[in-house]
């Protein structure tokens, strides 16, 4: 979905992310449709995690609207063995992150929410570059056909 050089750069962000806030054991940037972008993750099932975390996005965006809250910013899951968090990351992005139960929850919104802010500013301007770029030249057009001559009548 985005060429291999944005995908490197959100990568990297991704790993500067884990290194200021070293409880994460994972992270992914996701397309809102559930579409791996880049991940940093010890887990196998990145594909998966990205998938539920579209479905959560639906209906988290649905809770935000119709309690008045406007559009989705984000999600903050607390299980027995530690958080998954999940940042709007623009329009079309998530970035899920998944830590240990002792990482510093304010820490983590804020960095998390850094690093979000640059992966979507990172998706917009491969989107800008690609509706920037020509469209590849079309093929000519085979010449027209003379007109059809009436044939004898019956």
């Amino acid at each position: 979905m985005v060429p291999a050089e944005a995908e490197a750069e959100i990568l990297a962000e991704l790993r500067r992310l884990r290194a200021r806030v070293p409880q994460l054991s994972g992270a992914l940037a996701g397309s809102s449709d559930g579409l791996v972008l880049a991940q940093d993750s010890a887990a196998t099932e990145v594909e998966a995690v990205a998938a539920l975390t579209a479905a959560a996005l639906g209906v988290a965006q649905r809770l935000s609207d119709s309690t008045g809250q406007g559009g989705f910013r984000e999600l903050l899951v607390r299980g027995e063995h530690g958080y998954v968090a999940t940042y709007a990351a623009g329009d079309a992005a998530v970035l899920t992150l998944i830590a240990e139960p002792r990482v510093n929850v304010g820490r983590l919104h804020l960095e998390a929410r850094r690093s979000s802010l640059r992966i979507a500013e990172l998706l917009d301007h491969t989107l800008a570059r690609r509706v920037a770029a020509p469209a590849p030249p079309r093929p000519p057009l085979p010449p027209a056909l003379p007109p059809a001559r009436p044939g004898p009548a019956g």
